[in-house]
């Protein structure tokens, strides 16, 4: 029996929930090759740990080797070409040909495309970043500190909004909060728009901590010298600190690949997540299929692919299309997590019921952590 040869490009939320389902549903029935050019997993929620010195940042990586799944090969390389036609893959460890092709590399990061913000400010997007702000943080003395976004699209929206309020304890616990001033710049009109419950209660927990949230504006560039931040709309706000998102951008091999037409042209695909060339689909934050870019839909769009892998192994009929549900953990501070459920494609708009935040939630957010941590490693 020929088996199936599946190669899965990127071991983040989409590679490790495929790679894991396609494996337990086919065992050694299949050849799975999960490729990926960092040693480690690492939660997105979790730089917020490191980034606030709750946790160092080696508590938080989960080794990839650790990983020992029937039919799984995990290989520690840097993708250099793809070539979905022929679906196949060229790595630094070599040339891997597929019958399945899953891209889920992700979005990149490009600092160059928001000047001074390398010179003039911080990002803390990445693991390095993250613990860049952290030894910042641990000598700012106050002054005004903007959280602000550079891009429309973002990893984990509601990431900015938990920035905020974590700053405004971390200050409050050290001090430092009456003198200094902080304001979340980002370019939706609401926190989360497609939840107006949770933009609500993050608006008004805001308004209590003296927060300022300005809306529908972006940062285009900072000027390190002057210490401002200018806006995408003109306006300049001075700042001692400043926390930025940086503009996203599709990784470069898939835009070579011809996948994608430019480095913000995320990968156009299929609501079943197939792209153009069949057999080849996108998973995740690279892929533009109307979602944030969060871990939870990258996983939830795996699983809409993963069970069209086995059904087509199994001679049966594939899964419906992806409807892009998914559910957020909020850090609210004062040691309380919101969560908001939200779904994107099922209907003629996003739809999202907010709860309130709470220590329930808080345990809520830990054991999701944790029962992936179990089932993927």
């Amino acid at each position: 029996m020929t088996k199936t040869r599946v190669v899965v490009l990127g071991a983040g939320f989409g590679g490790l929930e495929l790679t894991t389902m396609v494996s337990d549903a086919l065992g050694e029935t299949a050849d799975i090759v999960l490729i990926d050019k960092s040693d480690a997993f690492v939660f997105g929620f979790s730089k917020l740990e490191v980034m606030f010195g709750r946790q160092p940042a080696a508590a938080v990586r989960h080794p990839y080797r650790t990983i020992a799944k029937p039919g799984v090969r995990l290989v520690q390389t840097t993708v250099r070409a793809i070539d979905p036609a022929a679906k196949r893959v060229t790595t630094d460890a070599g040339t891997f040909e597929a019958d399945v092709l899953v891209v889920a590399l992700g979005a990149d990061y490009d600092l160059a495309a928001t000047p001074g913000l390398l010179e003039g400010g911080n990002e803390f997007y990445s693991v390095p970043g993250a613990e860049r702000v952290r030894d910042v943080l641990a000598t700012f003395q106050g002054g005004p500190a903007i959280v602000g976004v550079c891009g429309k699209s973002f990893k984990c929206p509601p990431a900015p909004s938990e920035t905020s309020l974590l700053l405004h304890d971390f200050l409050t616990a050290r001090g430092l909060r009456e003198r200094s001033e902080i304001s979340l710049v980002m370019p939706f009109g609401t926190p989360i728009p497609p939840s107006p419950d949770t933009s609500k209660a993050i608006l008004q927990t805001f308004a209590e901590r003296g927060i300022r949230f300005v809306g529908d504006a972006m940062i285009a560039s900072l000027d390190p010298a002057r210490k401002v931040a200018i806006l995408t709309d003109g306006r300049e706000m001075p700042y001692a600190l400043f926390l930025g998102v940086p503009v996203h951008r599709v990784p470069q091999v898939v835009v070579d690949s011809g996948l994608s037409s430019g480095p913000y042209d995320w990968v156009p695909v299929k609501q079943t997540l197939e792209t153009k060339c069949p057999g080849v689909y996108a998973v995740g934050d690279v892929n533009g299929v109307g979602t944030p870019k969060a871990g939870v839909f990258a996983e939830g769009s795996a699983k809409v692919v993963a069970a069209a892998i086995i059904a087509g192994v199994r001679g049966e009929p594939g899964p419906g299309p992806y409807r892009g549900l998914g559910s957020c953990y909020i850090e609210f501070g004062h040691g309380q997590v919101g969560r908001v459920d939200v779904e994107f494609l099922a209907g003629p708009k996003p739809t999202g019921t907010f709860q309130a935040p709470s220590e329930a939630l808080v345990a809520e957010k830990t054991a999701f952590g944790s029962t992936r941590v179990a089932r993927w490693f």
